[in-house]
C-alpha cells in the first residue's frame, strides 16, 4: 500500500510513518512526501480555512496511491479565551472518493504572537521569532510552537499525531461512517 503525504515537512511525514504501524489496515505502507500547495493563506486564521488547507493538500497529493494525507495547522475562534483564538491541527485523509477529517487538541498562542498574526499578517514561525520567544525562524519543522510552549513535553510531531489518529477513526470504523456527498 502507498500513502502520499501532501507535505515535505519532516515532522508531518515522520508522524504519519510512526503512526501507521499501529493500524493493521496501514501497517507496512510506503509513505511518500509530495510537495503541494495548501491553496490557503500561509497562516490559516479560521477553522474552515485550516480544514480546507488539509483537504487541498490531500487531494493534490492523491496520485498513484491508495490514500493521501494532508495536514494543516491554523487558528480558530474560541470564545472566552485570552486571545479569542486557539491553534489546531487538521488532518484530511483522502481515498480518491471521500475525505476523512480529524482535528487535534487546541491551544492558545501568547497574546503578542496572536496580535502579530492578525495585525501584521505574520505566520506563526515569524510571529514567535519577532515576539522574541525563539531564535529559530522555522519552528514548524522542529519542535513547533507547542513544543516551545510546553517546554518540550509535547513536541509538534506528537501533537500532529492527534489529528491523524482522529481522522483514522473513519478508516477503522468505516461501517459507522457511511459515504456522503457533502464533502
Amino acid at each position: 500500500m502507498r500513502i502520499n503525504v501532501g507535505s515535505t515537512n519532516s515532522v508531518k511525514v515522520d508522524a504519519i510513518k510512526e503512526i501507521i504501524s499501529d493500524y493493521e489496515i496501514l501497517s507496512g505502507s510506503e509513505v511518500i512526501p509530495v510537495k503541494v500547495s495548501s491553496q490557503v493563506s500561509e497562516q490559516p486564521k479560521t477553522l474552515d480555512e485550516t480544514i480546507q488547507g488539509a483537504r487541498n493538500r490531500a487531494e493534490a497529493a492523491f496520485h498513484d496511491c491508495d490514500y493521501s494525507i494532508g495536514i494543516e495547522s491554523g487558528l480558530m475562534q474560541v470564545p472566552k479565551t485570552k486571545t479569542g483564538h486557539m491553534n489546531i491541527d487538521a488532518c484530511a485523509i483522502y481515498d480518491g472518493k471521500e475525505f476523512h477529517i480529524g482535528l487535534g487538541s487546541g491551544f492558545e498562542y501568547p497574546k503578542e504572537v496572536t496580535r502579530l498574526v492578525f495585525e501584521e499578517g505574520l505566520d506563526i514561525d515569524d510571529a514567535f521569532h519577532k515576539a522574541g520567544i525563539t531564535d529559530n525562524d522555522d519552528i514548524g519543522s522542529f519542535e513547533g510552537a507547542i513544543g516551545i510552549l510546553t517546554k518540550g513535553r509535547l513536541p509538534r510531531k506528537e501533537y500532529t499525531k492527534q489529528a491523524i489518529r482522529m481522522a483514522l477513526i473513519h478508516l477503522e470504523n468505516e461501517n459507522h461512517f457511511l459515504p456522503t456527498n457533502k464533502n
